[in-house]
């Protein structure tokens, strides 16, 4: 009998260079050989951007207090729209998901909103993107 071992580790390539489309996501939410990405984002809060790939429009959002990133982007991975209104009318087979900054779990939750806030005007993804707030 021939078995199947299992992938072999892959290596987390660092908060400033995460880049992931949706099936990659998918990935790195479920498979063993993402194991220490799982851990390295569950250690983190932060800011993300979603990009729609089919038109650049921009999602800006914000893992914090009790939910890290990994939390977040599990809640991704299952439903493609992590319950964002903008979001649900969307294919998210077309989604680009990254990080632009991350927090230590002590952070504030005001210093983690103003980061937030700052990258949404930055973008301009409340005029132009995919933020309502």
């Amino acid at each position: 009998m021939i078995g199947i071992a299992d992938a072999e580790p892959i290596p987390f390539p660092g908060f400033d260079r995460l880049i992931l489309d949706y099936a990659e996501l998918q990935a790195v939410m479920s498979e063993q050989r993402f194991a220490s990405w799982r851990t390295a984002l569950a250690s983190v809060m932060g800011i993300y951007a979603i990009t729609d790939m089919r038109d650049g429009r921009q999602y800006v959002g914000k893992a914090d207090g009790a939910q890290n990133i990994c939390q977040r982007w599990s809640e991704y991975a299952v439903t493609g729209h992590g319950g964002n209104i903008e979001l649900k009318s969307l294919t998210p087979s077309t989604f680009r998901f990254s990080l632009l900054r991350v927090f230590d779990p002590s952070t504030p939750a005001s210093v983690v909103d103003a980061a937030e806030s700052h990258f949404k005007e930055a973008l301009g993804t409340r005029k132009y993107g995919l933020n309502r707030n």
